[in-house]
């Protein structure tokens, strides 16, 4: 058994009732946002790729989450997922459209398979999920995209995956002018470094801790930012920004701002 993730303080009761779900919510942000809502009483439905990472966040987070096996680049299952939603909340209050995959290859070595798993995953996939999830969001209610600091920052080997993230935020404005007569904002958090642990699964550990000192020295701030950090800034817009829509946060300790 998993031990379970502690109280996020200050937060005890405040989006009791609330019914949210988080697409690539086993791992990362979207677990992080789901810890935060689930300690605040929300009802929280995550979605993942892998059957045990997703039993592992289910165990954390308690009894008010579910774990659905979910692919987002399938749209089979996003309809699916629908239907699951409407069968276990009925509306929704929040919808953040957070699943994504990282792609890193140099211009010249970019092949076509990367290319299209990087727009189907990270642009085609949220597109689709908020457009079958529409129809369940209550008025007043928010939808966040994850978008990232790529998408404004010429950075080497992630051309695709910075294209990916740039049409997500394009998409952002588009559905917020689209969705404001049903009274839905929608909006993008835009992470920057950020040690969710992905460097540490994706390559080797002395590579890894190489990896993140350097991003620490380059970021204004100095350090990495935590996930917690983000999951902050992405239940903010879908809860607290009521009268912002359209709009991307950057999350990434002034690296794309200053």
């Amino acid at each position: 058994m998993n031990t379970p993730l502690t109280t996020t303080p200050g937060v005890t009761g405040k989006y009791e009732g609330k019914k949210v779900v988080i697409t690539g919510g086993s791992s990362g942000f979207g677990l992080a946002t789901a810890r935060l809502l689930v300690d605040g009483g929300a009802r929280v439905l995550i979605t993942g790729r892998t059957r045990a990472t997703l039993d592992a966040a289910r165990d954390q987070l308690g009894d008010n989450a579910i774990a659905v096996r979910s692919d987002a680049a399938s749209l089979a299952d996003i309809d699916a997922l629908a239907d699951r939603v409407k069968t276990e909340f009925g509306t929704v209050d929040a919808l953040f459209a957070n699943a994504g995959v990282n792609g890193f290859a140099p211009f010249e070595a970019t092949g076509e398979e990367l290319f299209d798993q990087m727009l189907t995953v990270n642009a085609k996939g949220p597109y689709f999920t908020v457009q079958k999830l529409t129809p369940l969001l209550t008025g007043g209610s928010g939808i966040v995209l994850t978008t990232s600091v790529a998408n404004v920052l010429g950075l080497p080997t992630l051309s695709a995956y910075a294209a990916s993230k740039a049409a997500l935020r394009s998409m952002t404005r588009g559905l917020a002018r689209e969705l404001l007569p049903r009274g839905v904002r929608v909006n993008a958090v835009s992470p920057g470094p950020i040690d969710s642990g992905i460097l540490d699964k994706s390559m080797p550990r002395e590579a890894a801790e190489q990896t993140k000192a350097q991003m620490a020295a380059d970021n204004p701030m100095s350090r990495m930012g935590t996930p917690a950090e983000v999951a902050r800034a992405m239940v903010f817009l879908a809860f607290e920004a009521t009268y912002t829509t359209g709009a991307e946060l950057a999350v990434d300790g002034g690296g794309s701002q200053i």
